[in-house]
């Protein structure tokens, strides 16, 4: 039987450890500088995709879901034949061939992707009919354009005279290397949150420029280049995708912000979780962009020059993201 001193001497102890215990406080999350919650929201990899975070806001003003907003917002760059990355007007693979990668996904964990699809205009809006007419999250190649065919999109020649101009030119020398933050653009990665709280995000891309014909990168894989979870809220990625597919980049973003890091914490995780795992992680760029649910974002990059736009409330802005390697 334990003796009465020391009983009174571990209760002792054990009051004080609870009162050590009660004096610990959690860490408050650190929120990007220029993020506040508030919604509606949309908001995108690049500044120049301001317009598409407006035409997803107009939809969802319009009554439409988040879901039709980062559609609307998508189709953007897409049809934008000076935008040399994303759609008509994308340059081409190294066998001079336009190839598109997209991938949609809703607040039920619907989604939709094609990848390596050829003569489709908007390969974003042939994703959603994969996601809402067909079992399957992905298709591919031959299939995705057949598919797209039977859904009434139209087969064109999405390879403009300037894409083409400077195909040939490349193909003087054929050197592949991937040019960090080209025209400060690339893929467009877009997420939105509607007034009723729902979460969307997609992400569409012409992908590498002369890259190897079958080449396809993070953008239409569901947890790389994009991913959202209603609970949580989500990522998407631009940048090298390579780097984004072999750590589940956006997926992993999510998931820490699951844990409780902020968007701006999460991504910054992400790009160190690159940088940790590549000796030569200065010669490439990868940025993450993310939202919580309540409408506060973050974002991190390898390297300068990545920005993002977001549309909070109506009001339209442009932001430069913080990044790892300092000169």
């Amino acid at each position: 039987m334990m003796k009465r001193r020391n009983f009174i001497k571990s209760g002792a102890i054990g009051v004080a450890s609870v009162g050590v215990l009660a004096c610990k406080t959690e860490k408050a999350p650190v929120q990007n500088v220029n993020s506040k919650p508030g919604l509606p929201i949309s908001i995108a990899t690049w500044a120049p995709n301001a317009d598409a975070v407006d035409a997803a806001m107009n939809a969802m003003n319009e009554g439409g879901s988040s879901l039709d907003g980062v559609e609307k917002g998508g189709s953007v760059p897409e049809a934008n034949p000076k935008d040399m990355s994303v759609g008509y007007g994308g340059r081409p693979d190294r066998d001079g061939k336009v190839t598109l990668d997209a991938c949609i996904m809703d607040w039920e964990m619907n989604a939709g992707s094609v990848a390596f699809l050829q003569g489709i205009k908007h390969p974003l809006s042939v994703a959603r009919r994969v996601m809402e007419k067909t079992p399957h999250v992905m298709l591919a190649g031959a299939g995705a354009q057949q598919f797209a065919i039977e859904e009434g999109f139209e087969v064109e020649n999405i390879l403009t005279e300037e894409a083409e101009k400077q195909y040939k030119e490349w193909v003087k020398t054929a050197d592949y290397k991937p040019v960090a933050n080209i025209e400060l653009h690339d893929t467009i990665g877009i997420m939105a949150i509607d007034e009723s709280k729902k979460l969307a995000g997609a992400c569409t891309t012409s992908g590498m420029a002369y890259k190897m014909h079958g080449r396809v990168g993070d953008s239409p894989i569901i947890g790389a280049g994009m991913y959202v979870d209603d609970e949580v809220g989500g990522a998407v990625a631009t940048g090298v995708g390579e780097l984004v597919l072999k750590t589940c980049g956006s997926f992993l973003i999510v998931e820490l912000m699951r844990q409780g890091r902020s968007p701006q914490e999460a991504c910054e995780e992400g790009v160190k979780r690159i940088a940790n795992k590549l000796k030569d992680f200065e010669q490439f760029q990868v940025g993450f962009l993310a939202i919580d649910k309540v409408g506060n974002h973050g974002a991190y990059a390898i390297q300068k020059g990545f920005n993002y736009a977001i549309n909070q409330g109506g009001e339209t802005k442009v932001y430069d993201s913080d990044f790892l390697v300092k000169e």
